[in-house]
């Protein structure tokens, strides 16, 4: 990568190419985990897409449009981040975006199995397509959506496992 972007021949002359990339997830709720992540994929992508799976089998706790104000309120400091929701194979919706790169996070090796699994499948659909595993930092490798869920469910403090304004939405949930 030449600052950023990957070179491409054009009659003759090399020309840098944005990388966009695309961060999936159902975000429910946004953990500091995934903020560890977004923050570090924008520095890496010239564009990164957190975009918010509508999945109708699930019985979510924030509704997606709830979700995207959350995403956008958290990420407004990065000036190359945009939020989006989408439906469907992620493999369409990274073509629709004109992406390369799917992000992913990994916290542990029993998440890695499934990764993997997705994201060979994501190369037979579309073999332009790379997947990019990320860790967490450390202090985020415990950590997940449903166990903040459950956390608050079960009274407990999330305090250091969500941003301030996903903790107070939480609680109003809850309450």
């Amino acid at each position: 990568m030449l600052g950023g972007k990957t070179p491409r021949e054009v009659g003759g002359a090399f020309v840098a190419q944005r990388i966009v990339a695309v961060y999936p997830g159902s975000f429910d709720p946004l953990t500091n985990g995934h903020l560890d992540l977004i923050e570090r994929g924008s520095k890496i992508f010239d564009e990164l897409i957190v975009a918010v799976l509508r999945n109708p089998e699930k019985d979510p706790l924030f509704t997606v449009e709830e979700r995207l104000e959350m995403l956008l309120e958290a990420t407004q400091h990065c000036t190359n981040i945009s939020v989006d929701s989408f439906n469907g194979l992620l493999v369409d919706y990274a073509v629709r975006k004109q992406a390369r790169v799917i992000l992913r996070g990994i916290r542990a090796v029993s998440d890695f199995e499934n990764e993997m699994t997705m994201a060979l499948m994501n190369r037979k659909l579309d073999g332009n397509l790379e997947t990019v595993f990320m860790m967490p930092a450390v202090s985020y490798t415990f950590l997940s959506s449903r166990l903040v869920r459950e956390i608050v469910r079960l009274g407990g403090d999330v305090r250091g496992l969500v941003p301030p304004l996903v903790e107070a939405r939480l609680r109003a949930k809850v309450e």
